[in-house]
């Protein structure tokens, strides 16, 4: 047998017995699926996997920044993919690394080392990471995150308690999530007389806790009853009107987009009357035809769509269900035939919308700024935030695609692309209404025809984007200042970097991306110590 000291890696995926349960079959290959991304970083780190179990995963790495590198990449990856499935679906890990003596014996480890990074994952938080105070230590002067000290926890089967840290994660707006304590150190043991007060108190606040919810429950269950789903039926017209045939909308000439699209949020009534020019997803040319033919035709009628602009609609029909119906078939034998991974969905019933999902979210005004000191040629290979498949579908077809032509992208690495578009506006406002379709939250507009339109960093990792207002390693007091004096410098490389008290230095209008790195650092030195460069133009970014 053999000693080392290793920085050991633990991950297994929360909920897992629930998942497979519910689902065997797409439970196993999504964990197949999330297995070759997390094998791939771990191989890309240098580390080395020296067993699995089920849904769990223990590696060893010859360095802790790697390590924690390599966790951060594969919670965020999965984050993105996550995406693509309503909440009770998603499957997300936790991770826990440390760095211990092990012993190695037929290319398995064993020790404390590996069982302590096993309570650390423990600990961590769903789809988070939590280190031992030796790994912070290694960790926090080498790599841009952020670290909360939950203080010593006691874990099962070790007999010292673990002085632990979360990391902190980075939300879709590319600000960080502040950890929260999982479980707290051992509580210092009552003195006996208390028991008998405690238990009297905890009975009678169950019995006052379960009182209240009895009557909150009876209430809530009248509110519902009382109020009726709403499912408008228009009057039938007193002379029978014939029954038309199914009218499918003229779709878009290309779109594409990133996987499969982000969790839609549960269904709500609507009270919006349908108006064309109101139409998310579709084109110019459909919101045309929709104000003359549809918004004037007769009951029964119904529209559906996808978030990828194929839509169908139906009008003159012999009920409203059949109109729904006819609608909803219509449209998903468009998407089918073009191979539309998209959902048709009702988007209108007569002249009420009834649409689950809402507007997508789009980003103020202006959606492009030209600037003739940041665009760039496009080049696929440069596209933040893409994985190579991405990557490889812009090269493939959004380069020879035709123009006008748009590329959308959101904070977690979701995208849309349309080509062959009819004016830069609908190409605009159709990539950035799917995009906030799949992604959840606003995109960006970062390509338009063969130039990028916002500046693109090379220096360092894009890892998101940048918002000064709700920055966690910006101070507090200097947030507002920073977001306004970068509001107001619209030409130009910008860039921020902060230290380690987070006072900022700002780079702004720069004439190159060098240019506003040094500003930016030079400008925080004369205040803080230990800068580092956090957002360079629209991104917030990292070490490669």
């Amino acid at each position: 047998m053999k000693r080392k000291i290793a920085a050991i890696f633990a991950a297994d995926i929360a909920g897992y017995s629930r998942l497979v349960a519910e689902d065997e079959e797409e439970t196993l290959r999504r964990l197949a699926s999330y297995r070759q991304v997390t094998d791939d970083f771990i191989a890309k780190g240098g580390g080395r996997i020296f067993n699995t179990a089920g849904d769990a995963v223990l590696a060893e790495f010859p360095s802790a920044v790697e390590a924690v590198r390599c966790a951060i990449d594969i919670q965020e990856s999965l984050r993105t993919r996550n995406m693509a499935y309503p909440p009770s679906r998603q499957m997300a890990f936790r991770i826990g690394i440390t760095i211990g003596d092990v012993v190695e014996r037929d290319g398995d480890l064993l020790g404390d080392g590996v069982n302590i990074a096993a309570r650390l994952e423990g600990l961590a938080e769903v789809g988070g990471i939590c280190v031992s105070r030796a790994v912070h230590e290694q960790v926090v002067n080498k790599l841009s995150v952020q670290f909360a000290d939950i203080g010593a926890q006691e874990v099962k089967n070790i007999p010292t308690p673990v002085h632990a840290y979360m990391v902190a994660m980075r939300r879709e707006d590319g600000t960080y999530s502040i950890p929260q304590v999982k479980k707290p150190a051992k509580a210092s043991a009552q003195p006996t007389w208390m028991w008998p007060v405690a238990v009297t108190l905890v009975s009678l606040a169950a019995i006052g806790a379960g009182g209240f919810l009895y009557f909150t429950k009876l209430e809530t269950q009248a509110v519902k009853v009382a109020t009726p789903a709403i499912n408008v039926s228009p009057a039938p017209s007193a002379v029978p009107a014939p029954t038309a045939a199914p009218t499918a909308a003229p779709d878009s000439k290309a779109a594409t987009s990133s996987p499969p699209p982000a969790p839609s949020p549960p269904p709500i009534g609507s009270t919006e009357k349908f108006a064309a020019a109101n139409v998310p997803f579709v084109s110019d040319k459909t919101r045309t035809s929709l104000a003359g033919e549809y918004a004037g035709a007769r009951d029964f009628k119904a529209f559906s769509l996808n978030t990828g602009g194929f839509s169908a609609w139906v009008t003159a029909q012999p009920s409203e269900e059949a109109a729904r119906t006819a609608a909803v078939e219509q449209c998903q034998k468009r998407a089918d035939a073009a191979q539309s991974p998209r959902k048709c969905e009702l988007y209108a019933a007569g002249d009420d919308v009834v649409y689950a999902h809402g507007k997508p979210p789009v980003p103020p005004l202006p959606w492009v700024r030209h600037d003739a000191v940041t665009e760039q040629p496009f080049a696929s290979k440069d596209v933040p935030l893409t994985r190579d498949a991405g990557k490889t579908r812009f090269e493939n077809i959004y380069v020879p695609g035709k123009k006008t032509k748009t590329i959308a992208l959101g904070p977690g690495g979701a995208f849309f692309f349309f080509t062959a578009m009819d004016s830069v506006d609908e190409a605009v406002r159709r990539s950035l209404e799917s995009c906030g379709a799949v992604a959840g939250v606003p995109c960006m507009i970062i390509a338009l025809d063969d130039n990028f339109v916002v500046p693109i960093p090379t220096t360092l990792r894009v890892t998101g984007f940048f918002k000064a207002a709700g920055n966690a390693m910006i101070s507090p007091e200097a947030r507002d200042d920073v977001a306004r004096r970068i509001a107001d410098a619209t030409s130009g490389w910008n860039a921020v970097a902060v230290g380690a008290a987070g006072r900022p230095g700002l780079g702004l209008k720069a004439a190159t991306e060098q240019a506003a790195v040094n500003a930016a650092l030079a400008d925080c030195v004369k205040r803080d110590g230990d800068c580092h460069v956090i957002a360079i133009g629209p991104f917030s970014v990292g070490p490669h």
